[in-house]
């Protein structure tokens, strides 16, 4: 047995970041990966993430569901062999957000949950560096031409680092409540934020892999 995390999986995307080490996005094994899930998302700092006081059964079950779509995927982002963040990505057109703005083709969404600062986390650039790798993951990996973001309105810290990593925001939304027999959503008041691939990597330029 590997020492490092997720070493035994295979990376969808895999990154180099000077100063900071190898990132890998692995896809979420609902089961393998549930301990340090569960610990992020109901975790206080995680309180927008709005999956707060769930059991560790209620929160497997959500990413089982999320893990028999094809339209919505989880990916655990992991730093040297230690988990570092949660990444989902999903298409717009298949989502609630669809009701609230205009969908365009090339469009990808993307949710992400910076995890507890590990080794080599928690310094300045740490949170940028994630970002960048999945910015590029999200359009390159997965040729697209937009990225968007709606993070909860009331979660600041998370707008303003969206924002600083070029994020375009493009006013507030309400998402609308989901209520089904597998998954439940609430409502949930948003601000919407854009990414084009142009924006990130420079009109012509190539992107980096």
């Amino acid at each position: 047995m590997t020492d490092r995390y997720g070493d035994d999986r295979e990376a969808v995307h895999e990154q180099l970041v000077d100063g900071f080490g190898t990132l890998r996005v692995l896809p979420l094994d609902p089961r393998a990966d549930l301990d340090v899930v569960h610990r992020w998302v109901t975790h206080e700092r995680a309180v927008h993430w709005g999956m707060n006081g769930l059991t560790e059964e209620q929160v497997l079950e959500t990413y089982l569901h999320l893990d028999s779509l094809d339209t919505h995927h989880a990916f655990l982002m992991v730093k040297d062999g230690v988990p570092a963040a949660l990444f989902q990505t999903y298409e717009p057109e298949a989502d609630r957000v669809s009701e609230c703005y205009e969908v365009r083709p090339g469009d990808i969404g993307v949710h992400l949950l910076i995890g507890p600062a590990g080794p080599g986390g928690g310094r300045p650039g740490w949170s940028a560096a994630l970002l960048g790798a999945f910015t590029t993951y999200a359009l390159v990996g997965l040729d697209r031409q937009r990225i968007v973001v709606e993070p909860d309105a009331r979660n600041a810290k998370a707008i303003a680092r969206l924002t600083r990593q070029g994020f375009v925001p493009a006013g507030e939304i309400v998402l609308p409540e989901i209520d089904l027999p597998e998954v439940y959503l609430p409502e949930k008041r948003a601000r919407l934020a854009f990414l084009t691939r142009a924006a990130a990597f420079g009109e012509g330029s190539p992107a980096p892999r």
